[in-house]
């Protein structure tokens, strides 16, 4: 069984964190706030669906951990690649590719070298091909804005839970 609390709008389970109907400010913050546990590198798949947030968060994630200048969504050229120090990122947006063999033709194992960080939208698209998740950021519509659920599927995950600080960004705290 798993335990959770609930403080206002948000559950904390021990491998979850969900917030509900947060507008785009409290999105951008959540990713601020992660962006400190992930930077030892990982990777997060964002799930949801055309307009839910996906890469609203990732380019507040890719700013946060210090990327400089413009972030580009990679909509269509399926990946953007920056460096930061020996920490390499790779942002793929998967919404154009039908099928899991489509994305043989990225490279993306000669790609994963050394230390990543992988943010990887629409990875239902590519089941199978993809570095598996570290976390899944679930985002949907809301009545106001978005709800948002960050599912721990891994150690990795569950570290980056326990390290991130939600209370910058709203009134709760992780489980642990």
């Amino acid at each position: 069984m798993t335990e959770h609390s609930v403080i206002g709008h948000d559950v904390i389970e021990h491998d979850v964190v969900v917030r509900e109907d947060i507008d785009e400010t409290a999105l951008v913050g959540m990713a601020r706030a992660l962006a400190p546990a992930v930077s030892a590198g990982g990777a997060i798949h964002l799930v949801g669906e055309l307009g839910a947030g996906k890469t609203t968060f990732a380019r507040a994630l890719l700013v946060a951990l210090g990327v400089d200048g413009r972030v580009k969504s990679p909509t269509y050229s399926l990946i953007e690649s920056y460096t930061l120090g020996s920490l390499t990122i790779q942002h793929l947006d998967l919404y154009r590719i039908a099928a899991a063999d489509e994305v043989e033709w990225l490279g993306l194992r000669d790609l994963d070298v050394g230390r990543h960080l992988w943010l990887i939208e629409w990875p239902e698209r590519a089941v199978g091909a993809l570095p598996s998740p570290d976390l899944i950021v679930h985002l949907a519509h809301a009545a106001h804005g978005r709800d948002l659920r960050l599912e721990a599927v891994s150690p990795v995950g569950r570290q980056w839970l326990g390290i991130v600080d939600p209370g910058s960004v709203g009134p709760f705290r992780t489980a642990s």
